[in-house]
């Protein structure tokens, strides 16, 4: 078995100008799929979208990622709050979907619990010996809301999300991120690596080859990677028009969002939460996506569309959202068989690594430095 431990990562961890790309059978094998969800994606805090997803207390979505089943909700004191979605007793699988509720009931054997986990009754538990309640909560996982966003954390010893973060706040301050509404959230199976969707999304190198006529034009040469602390990478561009909208549908264009400031009412900041949520933050809209591993070629993959409250109350938004969302959707029909085809290539068992474009994928490339040094 290739052991990730065992690689020598010296070319990944170089500054972007010298660095390589990560190997290709970390792309491609099930043996790495298997260490990543052990030491990443149960080591590390995990970005699961906007924290609207679960907006009112007794809210609740059950979130299925890298073999891990857990639910997420709100406490009666409003408490984003996570567990596994296993019951105490015998293990069942306590809830599906999303929804409201009061209280987590086993479907199995009826076993309650509350809305903070603690089991409140266990039908004819009182004939078991030393039966302690109190002993038979929920699993419970690290949950926290930063700017709006959900992340879990199943390492119980992980650091806190103010120290993974560090000084992405201060960076992501001009834009008003925190009172973003989710509009929609989307599903769907790419056929490659969950790493590649990532890539993609957060470089400049493919948009004249992917998108020639769709948003090429519109982003203009971007600005130098941002020098982070968090476990992030970022990099601003200015753009031609909205960055949320096609070329040909600018017309559609929303009001910036309240409260803009500086140089984000020029353009977009592409950013990417290690390991496995990115965003865009545009002058007049936001939109997320999450990608967790279903195999080595392949991923499950979350879109998120966010606006300001503000816009959204607009007269005319229901109709000028509609060019914001196909907008998402035409990319993606672009993006992906590229990224099909990326996958076939890579099992090629003479692919190797290749050089950063440095000014065109800085943040793949410090994704890279940041996986090398997992291991």
């Amino acid at each position: 078995m290739f052991k990730l431990s065992d690689f020598n990562w010296s070319e990944c961890i170089k500054p972007a100008e010298e660095a390589s790309s990560l190997p290709p059978i970390c792309y491609t094998s099930s043996d790495i799929i298997n260490q990543e969800i052990e030491t990443i994606f149960r080591g590390s805090w995990i970005g699961v979208g906007r924290s609207d997803i679960v907006k009112e207390p007794g809210n609740y979505i059950c979130l299925d990622f890298a073999e891990q089943s857990v639910i997420l909700l709100r406490d009666k004191n409003g408490k984003l709050r996570s567990f596994a979605n296993t019951c105490r007793h015998r293990g069942a699988r306590l809830l599906d979907g999303q929804g409201s509720c009061k209280g987590i009931r086993c479907p199995f054997h009826s076993w309650f619990y509350g809305l903070d986990g603690k089991l409140i009754t266990a039908p004819h538990m009182n004939k078991a010996q030393n039966f302690d309640n109190n002993e038979y909560g929920l699993i419970e996982y690290l949950a926290e809301e930063y700017l709006g966003f959900a992340f879990i954390c199943l390492n119980k010893n992980g650091k806190g999300i103010n120290s993974f973060l560090s000084d992405f706040k201060d960076i992501h301050s001009p834009w008003p991120i925190e009172p973003l509404v989710s509009v929609r959230r989307r599903e769907l199976t790419v056929n490659c690596n969950w790493k590649m969707f990532l890539e993609v999304f957060n470089e400049y190198y493919h948009l004249p080859f992917v998108h020639p006529n769709s948003v090429d034009s519109i982003y203009l040469s971007p600005s130098a990677a941002e020098k982070v602390k968090g476990s992030f990478a970022t990099q601003f561009g200015e753009t031609d028009g909205t960055g949320g909208l096609l070329e040909d549908t600018q017309e559609n264009a929303l009001p910036d969002m309240p409260d803009l400031k500086g140089l984000a009412k020029k353009g977009a900041r592409y950013t990417w939460i290690f390991p496995n949520m990115t965003f865009a933050a545009n002058r007049d809209a936001l939109w997320c996506y999450e990608a967790y591993p279903l195999g080595p070629d392949k991923c499950k993959v979350l879109q998120t569309a966010c606006f300001h409250p503000k816009t959204i109350s607009l007269s005319g938004f229901s109709t000028k959202v509609k060019a914001y969302l196909h907008r998402l959707d035409a990319a993606l029909e672009e993006d992906i068989p590229a990224l099909v085809n990326q996958q076939v290539g890579l099992t090629n068992p003479d692919s190797m690594p290749g050089r950063f474009q440095p000014s065109l994928e800085p943040n793949v490339a410090s994704f890279a430095n940041w996986y090398a040094k997992r291991w």
